[in-house]
């Protein structure tokens, strides 16, 4: 059973409320109103073509096409950490370790999910592969730049305080305690806000597309369990990983507290 199909003057006219509240928003702050609307004209190109690179997958399930388009899904994600943040080093190291974070608490969990939980054949089938890794990708991503954001502005924020504590001899795993744990936190608050308003505040988007689509309702909870459970372990992982890979950036062998190697993007 599926649900009623949506025309281009449905979607046309949530287009048009978007571009209202654009409107009303932009005397107030232009930036923000014209992010409305390059965010609105993005995601809607952006999922098109999806649509598209989905509905060829499906018609030829290979195991390579599937990885060569997480591989992009991937890359892009690396790039929007890094893009939004205040403080960059503009380096390929930079983008190697958003991505390296992102890789190990996403893929892998995806690959748990899909070889262990779901147990499908072929298990790289688009239909479960491509949703549960743009899940995974989606909030890890979101975690992890909100860890690295919040350590590189507590580190610029309490410079004084991290270098009369390493001119005292500390090593800068201890010095820099207090702001690798604002970072975890910061990062942990959008998958803990997720999993207390779930079901009662919320339907998450995995269970609201099923039910939409007809699914069984227990079948449908069952699967959002199990993906907000993953995107919670898969969280954690990614930002414990990027915050000590973004704190071993800003300190040399010596210990010695390296902020110049940061620049402020101040369109941020």
């Amino acid at each position: 059973m599926n649900g009623p199909e949506l025309s281009l003057m449905d979607l046309g006219l949530a287009a048009l409320i978007v571009m209202a509240v654009a409107g009303f928003v932009r005397p107030l702050s232009k930036r923000s109103s014209n992010g409305l609307l390059v965010g609105m004209a993005r995601m809607s190109l952006q999922l098109a073509l999806i649509g598209l690179v989905l509905k060829a997958l499906f018609e030829n399930i290979t195991v390579w096409w599937v990885l060569l388009v997480s591989l992009v899904m991937l890359l892009a994600a690396g790039r929007e950490v890094m893009a939004r943040q205040h403080y960059r080093r503009h380096s390929l190291g930079e983008w190697r370790d958003g991505l390296l974070a992102m890789a190990i608490g996403s893929f892998s969990l995806t690959l748990l999910a899909l070889l262990v939980m779901v147990g499908h054949e072929p298990w790289y089938h688009p239909r479960f592969a491509i949703p549960f890794l743009g899940m995974m990708l989606g909030n890890t991503m979101t975690a992890i730049a909100l860890t690295i954001s919040r350590i590189l502005e507590g580190a610029h924020q309490q410079r004084a305080i991290l270098e009369e504590r390493l001119a005292l001899g500390e090593p800068w795993q201890q010095a820099c305690h207090s702001i690798w744990r604002d970072g975890i936190r910061q990062g942990l608050i959008p998958v803990i806000n997720m999993m207390a308003a779930s079901g009662i505040v919320s339907l998450p988007g995995m269970m609201t597309g099923q039910l939409l689509a007809g699914a069984d309702p227990i079948s449908a909870v069952s699967y959002q369990i199990l993906i907000i459970l993953l995107i919670a372990a898969g969280t954690g992982i990614g930002i414990l990983l990027a915050s000590r890979l973004t704190l071993r950036q800003l300190f040399d062998d010596r210990h010695r507290l390296r902020l110049d190697r940061y620049t402020e993007d101040r369109e941020h």
